[in-house]
């Protein structure tokens, strides 16, 4: 795919682009170095007008009823049909993805608007007779102004987790895109105008740390989301609650996957190095390390067969910047000098044609402790470690010591063995023989540890109770009947 310059970057605020912000910033393409565009690092100012536009809106789109808002989630997603292969192409260009990754994230999008359409089915409100001629009834109801911070690694899908269930629930939002690719929000922004949403309930402010200081602050705003790395969902978590908003804010990982002698040779080394290796490592649910117990090195002798197999440039994409291939080299170099033994070894890479790009090949790491960094420090990177165990005891103890706590995975043919691991493993989404164990809707997404802070969810059915509020009604009608301490 060829690098092209791309429009410039607008915050989108009432229904229309703006160019306001008191700086700019360069947004540059990872699959060659080249500048693509740039956007307005934008701050209170910016973001007080987007308030304020998604406050009036709220007003009537909060009225409206759920089957109502759900009309324009219908036209939004046949737009993201229409126009799959453009926003396709515009997730590879500022991500770095390759095309059939890019692609996979943007029909996620596509479900992910199914399940928004889905809610008059999920959401039923509740009404009992709770005494003689007294009802109760339980509503939900939308809370108001919300803000999403989104991270790099999925610049359209991630916007998806939480922008179609928030809106459909009767909010109005305010999206913080990440700074390192802002285009696929812009381009999200104009679908869902075209699909028929009022102005105002959905807005874009663009920057950086400045701008998500100031939605935590800002006193509008109802509840925040955020996505991206531990050190920053902390930051997030403590000044949007220390400000009386709800907040979920979702962070790294270290997933750790325990192989079993007995796993299947073929399923085993192929899941791992995918999950190892897909969308160059950044994401989340990503393989980071391989806890092999006893005997298995049959399956590491496959998984290097498997590895030499992904090539750069063609079927792995880049990671995000000169800083990331830089830091993930910085790991492989530094466990290489404390003794690991490097089996496939992806540094230097360089894609022809493209000698500006931001590669790093798929990468083996054998022989790792648990003191290493890493072993214990989140790469973001196409980068597995393996730590060997004497049993599954010690496995399990390896896994459970980890600070995060999003995914973990075993691999074998007994379903004891895997059984222990489902009820012993500390992470909020376990995968048996499978690499990447993410839940799809209505199952919500959501980890343990230091990979979740806040309650709750923000994407799948237990989203509903993130996105609204409940309002409870006691009724009666009926004077005849006997008072008692209800009436």
């Amino acid at each position: 795919m060829e690098s092209m310059k791309q429009p410039q970057v607008k915050n989108f605020i009432n229904g229309e682009f703006s160019r306001n912000g008191q700086n700019s910033m360069d947004v540059l393409s990872p699959l060659t170095g080249e500048i693509i565009s740039n956007l307005p690092m934008s701050g209170m100012k910016e973001l007080s007008e987007a308030v304020q536009a998604a406050k009036t809106a709220f007003t009537l789109w909060s009225s409206k009823t759920l089957k109502e808002r759900i009309q324009v989630f219908f036209k939004y997603r046949s737009l993201l049909e229409e126009n799959i292969d453009e926003l396709s192409k515009l997730v590879q260009l500022e991500n770095g993805k390759t095309y059939g990754e890019s692609r996979a994230e943007v029909e996620k999008s596509i479900e992910l608007c199914e399940f928004a359409v889905s809610m008059p089915q999920i959401i039923t409100n509740e009404i009992q007779e709770v005494s003689r001629g007294v009802e109760c009834r339980i509503e939900r109801k939308p809370i108001g102004v919300v803000a999403c911070i989104t991270p790099f690694n999925f610049p359209n899908m991630v916007p998806h987790w939480t922008v179609p269930n928030a809106i459909v629930l009767g909010n109005t939002v305010i999206v913080k895109p990440s700074e390192l690719v802002p285009l696929s929000v812009m381009r999200m922004a104009e679908l869902l105008k075209e699909a028929g949403l009022p102005d105002g309930v959905f807005n874009v402010v663009n920057g950086g740390k400045e701008i998500v200081e100031a939605i935590c602050d800002h006193e509008g705003i109802e509840a925040v989301s955020f996505v991206g790395s531990t050190h920053v969902a902390k930051i997030v978590y403590k000044r949007a609650s220390s400000n009386l908003k709800r907040c979920v804010a979702l962070g790294g990982a270290k997933n750790h996957l325990l192989v079993l002698p007995d796993a299947h040779v073929e399923m085993t080394a192929n899941n791992v190095v995918a999950s190892m290796s897909g969308c160059a490592g950044q994401r989340c649910m990503a393989a980071a390390v391989m806890v092999g117990v006893d005997k298995i090195q049959h399956i590491i002798d496959r998984m290097i067969i498997e590895a030499r197999t992904i090539v750069p440039g063609e079927n792995l994409g880049s990671v995000i910047s000169k800083e990331a291939k830089e830091r993930i080299e910085g790991y492989i170099t530094e466990a290489e000098q404390q003794g690991a033994k490097i089996l496939v070894d992806g540094r230097g890479a360089t894609v022809p044609g493209k000698e500006g790009g931001f590669y790093v090949g798929p990468t083996i790491i054998d022989y790792v402790t648990t003191d290493m960094k890493v072993a214990k420090e989140e790469i973001f990177g196409p980068v597995i470690s393996i730590i060997r165990a004497k049993d599954l005891d010690e496995a399990i103890q390896i896994e459970n010591s980890s600070n995060y706590g999003n995914a973990a995975a075993v691999f074998t043919q007994n379903g004891g063995l895997a059984k222990r691991v489902m009820e012993k493993a500390s992470a909020g989404m376990i995968g048996v023989n499978i690499g990447v164990p993410v839940p799809r809707e209505p199952f919500s997404f959501g980890g343990w540890n230091e990979s979740k802070f806040g309650v709750g969810d923000i994407t799948g059915k237990s989203s509903i109770e993130f996105w609204t509020q409940n309002k409870k009604t006691t009724t009666k009608w009926n004077p005849e009947d006997k008072t008692n301490w209800m009436s």
